[in-house]
């Protein structure tokens, strides 16, 4: 079968920006500074400006970018985190990672993001922070999560990784909390040409922090001296100008894939339920996510039409076996949506007659 429409097209993408990214690649290849080049200190500069926030630390991949915060703040064994059971694995990676012990939550079932009142109920003794997953391009409700947080002594975390350019009562990802982590995997609104990543505060000495340990510890005075444990998370200087040149680009992208879902919400067949948008949130749409009756049947017809699509996430954290562990009880609404969601297709450069085919393959679905 012949794809009409590709779920995530990353070739033309890059095509558009392609004399741009041939000049960054030249440049690096000139000056040969292939790890720690002037692009990295550039774009970590421009990507804290864009978050709208003091300080960037680009490290290896979002996965690590979570880990070192966590590290940087201090939480570890004997911690519990907060975490919505509606993300991507990564996040309850982190959390274990550090030593620190997962603690679930239900997301509310319009957005499918981290439920306060679900939060609230789950703090403890032990609690140290709470992850706001900010899922699909839409940011969580982090002026509530924000305030809970606040009143009992927690670190709020962001995990951005799907977010890049949202706001939340006009205020960007990444300016809530005490940090936030960023992934730049190449199907981000923002992606390198490989794995990236990056961590973003107001709280130098916490950036200081997560520097020092993705650097093997070693100190910024004598690069002989390691003054603590640490490991090896960089940002290579080639992804680093790479994500220079599509930061550049990336809110009039954003404003691109709005549109398109904009025009999905007016297109798509009444059973067929795009997540909700929070009144104080602006989405920049990772992922355009809907919620469907009868999964196989549909996912059927957009085959046979050359449709592609995913899942984000068919078994919830709290489900995985990795973490079954951690899993205090039934966690319905996420439970449920689960077996429900589908990601239609969704890229920067997709044109509008293309949302529409794939309204048209769905309008004929027999729901």
């Amino acid at each position: 079968m012949t794809t009409t429409v590709p779920f995530l097209d990353l070739a033309a993408v890059h095509l558009d920006l392609r004399d741009d990214l041939d000049v960054a690649w030249k440049e690096v290849l000139a000056h040969g500074r292939f790890i720690g080049g002037p692009e990295v200190a550039a774009f970590e500069a421009a990507f804290a400006a864009h978050c709208e926030v003091a300080h960037c630390a680009g490290v290896a991949n979002g996965t690590d970018a979570l880990e070192l915060i966590l590290a940087g703040l201090g939480i570890g064994p004997g911690d519990e985190v907060i975490v919505p059971a509606n993300t991507f694995v990564a996040t309850v990676e982190a959390v274990r990672t550090a030593g620190a012990r997962p603690r679930f939550v239900d997301v509310r079932p319009d957005t499918l993001l981290a439920d306060p009142a679900a939060v609230a109920a789950a703090i403890t003794p032990r609690t140290a922070a709470i992850v706001a997953v900010h899922l699909f391009g839409q940011m969580a409700d982090v002026d509530a999560l924000g305030k809970l947080a606040s009143r009992h002594g927690l670190a709020l975390i962001e995990d951005a990784a799907q977010a890049h350019g949202a706001r939340y009562q006009g205020r960007r990802a990444g300016s809530w909390g005490a940090a936030a982590a960023f992934s730049f995997y190449p199907g981000k609104n923002l992606g390198a040409l490989g794995d990236g990543g990056a961590a973003v505060s107001d709280d130098a000495q916490l950036i200081d922090r997560i520097r020092l340990l993705a650097d093997h510890g070693r100190s910024v005075d004598d690069r002989f001296v390691h003054e603590v444990s640490g490991r090896n998370s960089r940002l290579d200087t080639l992804q680093a100008a790479a994500l220079r040149v599509k930061l550049a680009h990336l809110d009039r992208m954003n404003e691109a894939r709005v549109a398109l879902v904009e025009r999905y919400r007016r297109g798509l067949p009444s059973w067929c339920v795009p997540v909700a948008v929070d009144p104080a949130a602006d989405p920049v749409y990772h992922l355009a996510v809907v919620q469907v009756p009868d999964r196989p049947t549909v996912t059927s017809a957009l085959d046979a039409a050359g449709i592609g699509w995913g899942l984000h996430y068919p078994v919830p954290c709290h489900r995985q076996p990795a973490f079954a562990e951690y899993a205090d009880g039934p966690l319905p609404v996420v439970e449920e949506a689960a077996g429900r969601i589908l990601s239609l297709p969704l890229s920067p450069g997709m044109a509008p007659e293309q949302v529409d085919l794939v309204c048209e393959v769905l309008h004929d679905v027999p729901i």
